[in-house]
């Protein structure tokens, strides 16, 4: 399988790391950060159980700085999500080091839906892993694991997708001519700003993933279950409920990376793609088309 999926190394102009190749796994949930702060702090306890001991060994200060773990500090982290006084918004930021973007990486961006701060946003969080997570543990621990944070979360979108792991966006900082020829040869690589994306994406849909978890009220508007059953009639296709109002779609074993110099486009991805455009999101303009965050949407042109 490694041999299939592409190496991303990404220097900013200074030399420093800011991306390389793993996999997000990124919910959206149209609710205010105080009606679903302690459901994240479980899913996140789950993520540092399925990683190894001491992987996230820093945080973001308020103030924007990198700050590293001493003894207090997650009673600081679970004190700042769940009980410090709320001004609208709440941000969580972990990873392994200030210096070198690794595979690890937790994002969190809790939203008041109300607030005249944003045009329809959503909260949002990320997980990330290593591709050699993928490859040791396999799809199947993955997708289970996918699966169990789902399972605590109110969302109305998710997925998980093979990526140019890069928290806060900071592949924008690197090579674009590199990224510009990731994107054209690897359909199935996600380029992911979550920040940006919980400013605009509200109770609308990315595109197809691998993993695609969807909720209300997309499961409704894409007909329910019975359905995607009928647009979706491939054998690598799997449905899983998790509940009446909330589903998994799996397109295959395996994450594709959808390499167009040596396959084409998967006919469950292109299906899936088609079924949700009309609820896709509207790109943030501040972002330069030529790198839209979702790659897939490219399939359904």
């Amino acid at each position: 399988m490694r041999e299939n999926l592409p190496i991303i190394q990404l220097q900013d102009r200074g030399g420093w790391p800011v991306a390389r190749d793993g996999v997000v796994i990124s919910f959206f949930i149209h609710r205010d950060h105080a009606q679903v702060a302690s459901a994240v702090w479980r899913a996140l306890q789950l993520y540092l159980q399925a990683i190894p001991p001491k992987t996230l060994n820093w945080y973001v200060s308020d103030e924007g700085d990198f700050v590293e773990f001493d003894d207090k500090a997650w009673e600081r982290q679970r004190q700042l999500l769940l009980e410090r006084p709320w001004d609208g918004t709440c941000r969580l930021e972990l990873s392994e080091s200030p210096s070198e973007v690794g595979g690890y990486q937790f994002e969190y961006y809790g939203r008041k839906l109300d607030s005249p701060l944003w045009k329809n946003p959503a909260t949002a969080v990320a997980f990330t892993f290593p591709t050699e997570y993928l490859l040791e543990h396999g799809p199947d621990h993955l997708r289970a694991l996918a699966f169990k944070l789902a399972w605590e979360l109110p969302f109305s979108f998710g997925y998980a997708s093979l990526a140019v792991v890069s928290p806060q966006g900071s592949w924008g900082n690197s090579d674009w001519d590199m990224l510009d020829s990731l994107r054209d040869r690897y359909l199935g690589l996600d380029l992911y700003h979550l920040e940006d994306t919980s400013d605009v994406i509200g109770t609308h849909a990315r595109s197809a993933a691998w993993l695609t978890f969807l909720g209300q009220p997309l499961l409704g508007q894409l007909g329910g279950i019975k359905g995607l059953r009928r647009a979706l009639p491939f054998p690598e296709v799997s449905l899983l409920p998790l509940d009446s109002q909330r589903l998994l779609i799996a397109l295959g074993e395996w994450p594709a990376v959808i390499d167009i110099e040596k396959e084409g486009i998967p006919p469950q991805y292109r299906a899936l793609a088609l079924k949700l455009e009309p609820f896709r999101f509207e790109e943030p303009a501040r972002w330069p088309q030529r790198h839209p965050y979702s790659w897939l949407r490219r399939i359904s042109r």
